[in-house]
């Protein structure tokens, strides 16, 4: 199975939603700087989120991303679904045309897996991912690192405003 960027990014970006869903709405500009996934990326993958009822925008100033959903309630594959990433191990993505027009021989095989991967996905929430201990690790990790460049730009910017 290769999950692509879109459903890796997906699933990141609404991992990250779920660990500051306390903030209030979070704006993709701060998802973007922690998960370093590009802007206009996220703007693309949280519209089809909205559309899929798994997150709400939150208009004007302070505004943002908040989870639709409690984290409880929002499923892995959920997420990779909204994005319209599929799962499809097999090598015809499932049209049953592996080998000049036919079923190939271990069709069922990656057809079957592709089924397990699924409902594996299918039965982890954001919220199993959120008390994961090594997971709140890296959280924080991010999180202070986006704080000490926010210091260091308002210290670059205070440096320059005094050689004025």
């Amino acid at each position: 199975m290769r999950l692509t960027t879109k459903g890796r990014y997906a699933v990141t970006a609404m991992l990250d939603l779920a660990l500051h869903k306390d903030e209030g709405p979070i704006s993709l500009a701060d998802i973007s700087q922690r998960q370093e996934i590009s802007l206009s990326y996220l703007e693309q993958l949280f519209s089809k989120l909205r559309k899929n009822h798994l997150v709400s925008s939150v208009r004007g100033p302070g505004g943002g991303y908040e989870l639709k959903q409690s984290a409880n309630a929002i499923f892995i594959a959920q997420i990779i679904d909204a994005v319209n990433e599929s799962l499809d191990t097999t090598r015809c993505q499932g049209a049953g045309d592996c080998q000049g027009g036919e079923i190939c021989l271990t069709h069922y095989l990656w057809k079957d897996l592709s089924q397990q991967i699924h409902e594996f996905l299918s039965n982890i929430s954001l919220a199993d991912l959120v008390e994961k201990s090594e997971i709140k690790r890296i959280a924080e990790n991010q999180d202070r690192k986006v704080e000490l460049i926010a210091a260091d730009v308002i210290d670059q910017v205070t440096v320059s405003a005094g050689s004025l």
